[in-house]
């Protein structure tokens, strides 16, 4: 198992990075191969500094970076020896298994439509956020900003998508799947979700329950619910906030409360392309990169893109 991480994305890179792995190969008894991409020259002395033997990591020089406000296509076309456009190299050809990366967000996006693309019968792969339940429980939003314009059929395909996520990487047994609505009644809502309605009500490889209103979402109703990612972005952006509030009021050692910062759950994956390819949060510390890894190796370790070509080929 070969996994691939941009030592030099992120805005703490790549000294979290670096912490990141140190933590990963404390805590793992049968650690994942690490393919560490970066500058050999900030990258090294760290890796010395934390006491990372060299056997046990694979450190590849990438002496170029994409910042955050440059063009993801332009940068990814004129910067072919940055952290991100050698990782991605290294998963087309076969070299890692997945990538993982805090950098430019829409690099990283542009790099897998490119260059993994999506599987099969995957019409738009999506991104999701972890919601915590109020009873103790893990939730799934989707999609949450890749496809702010989306098609009834699209919505469809991302509930089969973060329903598989669920049950295989979040561990959600028969996970039920509810439409983001602005009323539980059936044929609630604007067109997109009058035209999804049906198509998730007769999509027999779902657990659909129905309608999910926004005061819903951090209850146990659904375990996956399903919007454009206009509206998904919204949530996410307001739910990042509660941990803010709580942060201003010092209320961050509240056990839920803790449960909404990121670097629980490390990042969120690409859903629907060929190979695990992961995004971190900008700000990402050693525990995100850390629970990214984790998170990657949970993918390869289920076959989850294998699990979803196979339940696509079984749709078409």
């Amino acid at each position: 198992m070969n996994i691939g991480l941009d030592m030099m994305g992120g805005d703490y890179a790549p000294l979290e990075a670096v912490k990141g792995v140190h933590q990963y190969l404390s805590a793992s008894a049968q650690p994942a191969t690490l393919f560490c991409i970066g500058d050999e020259q900030q990258v090294q002395p760290l890796l010395i500094e934390h006491n990372i033997p060299a056997n046990t990591i694979r450190l590849i020089h990438a002496p170029e970076v994409i910042g955050y406000h440059e063009h993801p296509t332009k940068a990814l076309k004129e910067k072919q020896q940055s952290s991100i456009a050698i990782g991605f190299h290294l998963l087309a050809s076969g070299k890692i298994d997945a990538f993982l990366s805090a950098g430019n967000t829409g690099a990283m996006l542009v790099g897998t439509m490119y260059t993994i693309k999506a599987i099969e019968g995957v019409l738009r792969p999506t991104i999701s956020t972890i919601v915590p339940k109020l009873n103790g429980a893990t939730g799934l939003l989707l999609d949450v900003g890749l496809n702010a314009d989306c098609k009834p059929e699209q919505l469809n395909q991302f509930a089969v998508l973060g329903s598989l996520y669920a049950q295989y990487v979040l561990g959600v047994d028969s996970p039920k799947v509810g439409l983001l609505n602005v009323g539980e009644e059936e044929g609630k809502g604007n067109l997109l979700a009058q035209s999804t309605y049906p198509l998730l009500k007769e999509n027999a490889t779902i657990n659909f329950v129905g309608n999910v209103e926004g005061r819903d979402v951090f209850k146990d109703k659904a375990d996956v619910m399903v919007c454009d990612g206009f509206t998904g972005n919204v949530v996410l952006k307001m739910a990042e906030s509660f941990y803010d509030i709580a942060v201003n009021r010092q209320l961050d050692n509240d056990e839920y409360l803790h449960r909404f910062h990121y670097e629980n759950y490390g990042g969120t994956p690409v859903l629907g392309v060929a190979k695990p390819v992961i995004i971190g949060h900008g700000i990402s510390n050693a525990a995100a990169f850390k629970n990214m890894i984790l998170v990657a190796e949970k993918m390869l370790q289920t076959n989850f893109c294998g699990i979803i070509k196979h339940a696509f080929m079984q749709a078409v």
